[in-house]
């Protein structure tokens, strides 16, 4: 039952994450850690500012996060 819940959660997390994203102009397949690792490369502000905010949680979260084949289908393109 505990592994159900687990899962379970975490799908609500990565649903939530990827909506997140396409409200703000991103792809339904990547997620808001993927985009923001990809422009804290590029030194892009908001980045910057969410992947601090991310580290308290994970260290490296947003570098680790990045997909390289996601976000292609972006409607506000990076």
């Amino acid at each position: 039952m505990w592994n159900f819940l687990k899962r379970y959660a975490f799908n609500w997390v990565m649903l939530s994450d990827r909506a997140l994203n396409v409200a703000f102009g991103g792809s339904s397949d990547e997620t808001m850690s993927s985009r923001a690792g990809k422009g804290l490369k590029e030194g892009k502000r908001w980045c910057c500012v969410l992947c601090r905010f991310l580290d308290l949680f994970q260290k490296d979260h947003c570098l680790k996060s990045i997909n390289p084949d996601d976000g292609t289908n972006a409607a506000i393109p990076d």
